[in-house]
């Protein structure tokens, strides 16, 4: 690799323009302009059908948009039908602008305003390169040349606009702003705008591409307060931003340039876009909205955006998306998961709206994810706290803390000899196996008691092979006279070391009571079980029977 053949190829503002940096975050959503259609679509391998453009045309109107470019029309023959399929089949709602894109030539212009005609709102785009590298490799132009260009596009625009039916808006793009000087780009696009003459009832867009990023967010920031500062007609004008991601800073140099006075944002669902991409406005708007700010866009819905998208586009949103991924809220590692766990529990105690739970910006369920499915994902990494926050949320069961612990291990290696992910059922099966009313190789097949002088009598009947064999004890309560028993018929010793209970609420029959027990073996070994029945005592001893079960099957 050779750095020498590389240089600095941006041109900073002139002057000081650092308001924005005093600034913490973005007050209010932008205007906001999807490109999906236009940029979006011609950086495709496979452009959308008519049918796809229609299909997306549709999810970008239920999100909310309010101005939508849909095309380039003098690029290609679909390009120009969806535009007429829009206007003549009265498919442009009322709050709704559609834009197209134009370069400022003559019969380019002329073919825009064919295909725009009767069009109930519509922004007229157009555009010509002005930056260093274009005026002397490409068009070999001076300065004045390429504003004379952009100058006779206005005209020619503004002319058209009064002929045709429809109702139009102009919006005018110094191509390759970042590659200009702003001195020469404030120039051009001053000159624009005195032949547009902005006003009230007149709003013009002046937009300002990154079309390639050439340098850091904060650079364009102070081109783009430097633009905003100086431009004339600047309370009749909207400025707008177009930022592609080539630095992969396209989130940050819109985040920046907002806060420098822009108004307005175009780009894409996902970033889909020319080269690496536009900015991504899911990332974008989903951002403000974890600062509490309102978008102003509907993504509540995310997988179903996501479907659409893929579907349309043939492009992956990819797992690590912001937001978006199927993996962006997924917590594998056990200190995530039980610091998750335990926030969700903080939070459900204090009754909190506010929403600050660890490792995560947002709540998933507001975009429709869940939390057994897209949070707490169990693999070979994964810990107690999230294990048994499954099995919690989903199925009732809370298990004791060391219980929790030893069932992770299970888990553990399940995945790790499986070499999977485990799902929220996985985990439930492995606990109903290896815990709960655990009847093999002993089991209870009858249990009575009666009270007595000296505690609880119990009469346990145990079935083993086939065989069963009733014992008489007594105890201090239900659970120690069936653990007597126990130890009569087996002759085996433990201590009962931990004993808990709860209710677990069922969806079609009432709740039944759970019951967890934690032996201690001779040689010092903790094993475990848990029951569960209608009655507690019954689920008690199933717990008690699980847990010696698993002490001498090991």
């Amino acid at each position: 690799m050779d750095t020498s053949k590389y240089s600095i190829g941006y041109y900073p503002a002139p002057g000081c323009h650092l308001n924005w940096a005093r600034k913490d975050h973005i007050e209010k959503a932008p205007r906001w302009c999807s490109v999906d259609l236009r940029d979006g679509n011609q950086s495709l391998v496979i452009p959308m059908s008519l049918e796809e453009k229609l299909e997306f045309y549709h999810l970008l109107l239920r999100i909310g948009f309010k101005e939508i470019e849909v095309g380039f029309p003098a690029a290609s023959e679909t390009e120009y039908e969806f535009l007429r399929t829009l206007i003549e089949n009265h498919m442009i709602p009322a709050d709704v602008t559609v834009q197209v894109l134009t370069q400022c030539r003559e019969h380019i212009i002329r073919k825009t305003f064919e295909a725009c005609k009767g069009a109930p709102s519509a922004i007229i785009h157009f555009y010509n390169s002005v930056s260093v590298a274009q005026r002397e490799q490409v068009f070999r132009k001076s300065k004045e040349e390429i504003k004379r260009i952009a100058v006779e596009g206005a005209k020619l625009v503004k002319k058209l606009a009064a002929e045709y039916e429809g109702n139009f808006r102009f919006e005018y793009s110094p191509e390759s702003f970042t590659g200009t000087e702003p001195e020469y780009a404030l120039e051009v696009c001053n000159a624009v705008l005195e032949v547009l003459e902005p006003s009230q009832s007149n709003n013009v867009i002046i937009n300002l591409p990154v079309t390639v990023e050439m340098s850091l967010p904060h650079v364009y920031a102070s081109q783009v307060e430097y633009i905003s500062q100086n431009l004339k007609y600047r309370e009749h004008v909207t400025l707008s931003l177009h930022p592609h991601n080539d630095r992969g800073t396209g989130v940050a140099d819109t985040e920046l340039a907002l806060l420098a006075g822009a108004d307005r944002v175009e780009g894409t669902l996902f970033g889909n876009g020319e080269r690496t991409g536009n900015v991504d406005i899911v990332t974008l708007a989903m951002n403000m909205y974890s600062h509490g700010v309102d978008p102003e866009l509907d993504l509540s819905d995310m997988p179903g955006i996501c479907k659409v998208y893929e579907a349309c586009t043939r492009m992956h949103v990819y797992e690590r998306s912001p937001y978006a991924g199927a993996l962006v809220f997924a917590a594998f590692s056990g200190s995530h998961q039980d610091a998750i766990a335990k926030g969700m529990t903080w939070r459900k105690e204090k009754g909190l709206h506010r929403w600050t739970v660890p490792y995560l910006p947002v709540d998933p369920r507001d975009i429709n994810r869940t939390y057994d499915a897209d949070v707490i994902r169990v693999n070979s990494q994964s810990g107690k706290g999230g294990i048994g926050y499954l099995l919690e949320q989903n199925y009732g069961y809370i298990l004791l803390p060391k219980m929790r612990e030893h069932l992770s291990y299970q888990c553990k290696s399940v995945s790790d000899h499986d070499h999977r992910e485990l799902k929220s059922e996985d985990v439930l099966a492995i606990f109903m196996d290896r815990y709960l009313n655990v009847h093999s190789p002993l089991a209870i097949s009858d249990i009575h008691f009666t009270p007595g002088s000296g505690g609880v009598q119990a009469v346990v009947t145990f079935l083993r092979n086939g065989r069963q064999a009733t014992v008489q004890s007594t105890g201090n309560g239900s659970l120690d006279a069936v653990s007597n028993a126990l130890k009569a018929y087996t002759g085996d010793r433990y201590t009962l070391r931990v004993y808990t209970e709860h209710s677990v609420q069922e969806r079609s029959s009432g709740s039944t009571a759970a019951a967890y027990i934690g032996l201690e073996s001779e040689n010092g070994v903790m094993y475990w079980g848990a029951g569960t029945d209608t009655d507690i005592i019954r689920a008690s001893a199933g717990a008690l029977i699980g847990a010696y079960n698993n002490m001498i099957r090991e």
